[in-house]
């Protein structure tokens, strides 16, 4: 098992930033990619982006790209998902996924959190 733990999903204006993570425990999650999906009310769960264990790779859905970053900081078993540029459209709420493979898919993954809003007003 590798518990997640998502924070920092808030309220912000439209152009605003906001900073997630996406907190470990146990000594194996250098071990493990992670990829960032978002759900908005309504639709199905998306991919958002994902990094692999070294960090070496990342890959960003289009609606984002340029915008979000993803970083990891595996001594503190942690990864971050830096939000720049917040539109309406990135409101849902964000959860963070770890596994020992890697893609755009939800079933790539087998460890989730329970997810952190994220609301952006227009």
């Amino acid at each position: 098992q590798v518990p997640l733990v998502e924070s920092g999903g808030g309220l912000v204006q439209a152009g605003g930033s906001l900073r997630l993570s996406c907190a470990a425990s146990g000594r194996t999650f250098s071990s493990y990619n992670v990829g960032w999906f978002r759900q908005a009310p309504g639709k199905e769960r998306e991919f958002v982006v994902f990094i692999t264990t070294s960090g070496g790779t990342t890959d960003y859905a289009d609606s984002v790209k340029g915008r979000f970053t993803i970083s990891r900081d595996n001594a503190k078993n942690t990864v971050y998902l830096q939000m720049n540029s917040l539109k309406p459209e990135d409101t849902a709420v964000y959860y963070c996924a770890a596994g020992l493979r890697w893609g755009r898919s939800t079933g790539r993954y087998d460890y989730w959190g329970q997810g952190t809003q994220v609301t952006v007003s227009s």
